[in-house]
């Protein structure tokens, strides 16, 4: 019996055994088939995976290409700098790391605050900046203590810099953060928008051509350890750079206009190429300092550039809207020749006054100018000449030809800014106030005042027009987008100028200047071969009263505000000109008084630089890496153009 019991433990012992032996060979087969899945056929997934948690992609911001004037001289560059940044998924607590930095470099409570509120608008992968130019000191600071600051690095980056500082503020504008209206228009097709401080043109040449000089963000691979801190770099794409904008713009020209406006509480001037159109001054005082905005300009700072009452946020040469005054009297004059009013032998006599009908419409100057062609007419400014034949031909014949001439519409000037100006006519009036033209409305509007409005930009194309024989030249100031070559076609000429009609324009523009009793006789130019001609205008801020008449009240005796605004328009040289120059100088009082003289200045030192005569600048300009500390606004690195 004993041994049978033996034989049927050993029995059940082996069934047992065999069974657990077949499920660990079962177990096995199913670990070894699901390794062998894992391995073969999702390892180059997990591959993946693995990678993601090792390597950081990061996004490598582009240098914006520059802008540069005619002859290569940088208006605005890129300036090296060190910056401290932040990625919120490398460490536990933000607050924490930026306290342990501020015990490093000067960091102020309400900086910590906002780098954290940015850091949470964001994926928790991108950093955020947290300051930038730091000193060498306090880089070598922060690296030695990167352990103790978890998700914090420090990295190279660039800041816009303008070396003319405002003397080009409102040409190149400024940079600025993106919107968040923009990045969520705009951010999927363009992740560069998502960098940290990334800045994109916020107004001028810097929004004109942003797309351009934004160039295309190239990418490094960074490998980090477990800790998520940065080992080694594995793999890198360059950036590729933004596009150099050049400019028609003589920059020490331009500088050399601003600081003869900046004698003036508010004034502008443009000086442009009668024959191709080419700008080479844009000037508009005051200006700002466009590197403010750069760094992000104090609130206060802010503040006072909005309330100047002087506007120097305003690009006065291109958005300024004024009376032409007498300025306009070329046209008025020219319509008066094309319809045959008037020639070259009328002559009007001017008593200081002209009536119509019982309405009396002083002359500038109450003892009258006496019996007067054409000429004289604009020697003198005489307005009863204009008054006369304005009311023969009508407001339609003179608006007709100030059209031609480029006033009342925009030019397709590169800055968007531009605005039309007001050339009425009898349609323009119905239009606007349902209202019909009334006689006495043409003979105020024909001296420049009433309802017509023109830019500075305006009255130096119109001048231009009048000078160069008839050519419709427009303005235009980008030469070069990278070295794509921007320069417009020859302007063709208007087949309804005769030439005779604008000879007598010129000789009265002539006689303003050079003839003694000319109205800006006193800021002729002496120097031979460099004469210029032009037109002084003065045009109402507000109707002189008659009380005001009568008690001899002096312009200049008034408020600023309430003074006549004072202009003038010229060309030079006398014979074949070449440049032509608007100047508009806010109630300035009289145009002969504030705006010739600084003309004169103007066209005497364009003639002396001659940029015209010089080839534009083709060969790439020196790139500028400097020190933030080596420029500053004010002092203009790289050359100048020539003297």
């Amino acid at each position: 019996m004993a041994r049978r019991s033996d034989d049927e433990g050993f029995k059940t012992f082996s069934r047992r055994t065999l069974l657990v032996g077949g499920l660990q060979i079962v177990g096995l087969g199913v670990l070894g088939g699901r390794l062998a899945y894992l391995q073969i056929v999702e390892g180059n997934r997990y591959k993946v995976l693995a990678d993601k948690n090792r390597i950081n992609l990061r996004l490598i911001s582009p240098p914006r290409g520059l802008i540069v004037d005619r002859f290569g001289v940088p208006l605005a560059v890129n300036v090296e700098n060190f910056q401290v940044h932040m990625i919120r998924e490398q460490t536990e607590d933000m607050r924490t790391s930026l306290q342990a930095l501020q015990k490093l470099i000067p960091l102020e409570n309400q900086v910590i605050d906002s780098v954290i509120e940015q850091a949470k608008k964001i994926p928790k992968f991108l950093p955020v900046k947290v300051k930038e130019d730091l000193t060498w000191e306090e880089v070598a600071r922060i690296q030695v203590n990167l352990p103790d600051l978890p998700g914090i690095f420090v990295e190279r980056g660039e800041t816009r810099n303008y070396p003319y500082g405002l003397e080009t503020s409102h040409l190149t504008g400024y940079v600025g953060a993106v919107s968040e209206d923009i990045l969520k228009a705009e951010g999927e097709k363009e992740p560069v928008l998502s960098l940290p401080g990334f800045k994109i043109g916020k107004i001028g040449i810097e929004k004109q051509y942003d797309g351009e000089m934004r160039g295309k963000a190239g990418a490094s691979e960074i490998e980090v350890n477990v800790v998520g801190r940065e080992v080694r770099e594995l793999k890198r794409l360059e950036a590729t750079p933004g596009d150099r904008i050049t400019l028609t713009i003589d920059a020490e020209l331009q500088r050399y206009a601003h600081e003869l406006l900046s004698k003036e509480r508010s004034a502008s001037a443009v000086v442009m190429d009668a024959q191709t159109g080419a700008v080479y001054v844009m000037a508009s005082h005051p200006g700002y300092d466009p590197n403010l905005f750069s760094r992000g300009i104090p609130s206060s700072i802010w503040k006072s550039l909005l309330d100047d009452t002087s506007l120097p946020l305003s690009h006065k040469a291109l958005v300024g809207q004024y009376p032409p005054g007498s300025t306009f009297k070329m046209i008025t004059a020219l319509a008066g020749l094309e319809s045959g009013v008037t020639n070259g032998h009328r002559t009007v006599y001017c008593p200081g006054f002209y009536m119509m009908g019982k309405q009396r419409f002083h002359c500038w100057r109450p003892q009258g100018h006496g019996r007067v062609d054409i000429i004289g007419a604009l020697q003198k400014s005489c307005d009863t000449y204009f008054y006369t034949i304005a009311a023969e031909m009508g407001i339609d014949r003179i608006a007709e030809v100030g059209r031609r001439f480029g006033l009342g519409s925009k030019l397709g000037f590169d800055l968007e800014d531009e605005r039309p100006g007001i050339m009425p006519d009898k349609n323009w009036k119905y239009g606007r106030y349902s209202e019909r033209w009334h006689n006495g409305e043409t003979v105020v509007n024909a001296i420049g005042q009433g309802y017509v409005l023109t830019t500075p930009l305006q009255l130096a194309v119109m001048t231009a027009r009048l000078v160069n024989g008839g050519y419709a030249v427009k303005p235009w100031i980008t030469a070069k987008i990278g070295e794509q070559d921007k320069t417009p076609a020859p302007a063709e000429k208007m087949n309804e100028v005769r030439e005779d009609f604008l000879a007598y324009i010129l000789k009265g523009m002539e006689s303003v200047v050079n003839t003694a009793g000319g109205t800006a006789y006193g800021s002729r130019i002496v120097e031979a071969g460099m004469e210029m001609g032009g037109k002084t205008g003065t045009a109402q801020v507000q109707r002189i009263t008659k009380e005001q008449r009568a008690k001899g009240v002096k312009n200049e005796d008034l408020p600023w505000e309430q003074r006549h605004h004072a202009l003038f328009v010229g060309y030079a040289p006398i014979h074949a000109p070449r440049y032509v120059c608007s100047v508009v100088v806010e109630h300035g009082v009289g145009g002969s008084r504030a705006a010739a003289p600084i003309a004169k200045e103007l066209l005497l030192r364009a003639q002396t630089r001659d940029p015209s005569a010089m080839a534009m600048q083709t060969s790439p300009v020196e790139e500028l890496k400097p020190s933030p500390e080596t420029i500053t606004p004010g002092k203009k690195p790289g050359r100048e153009g020539p003297a």
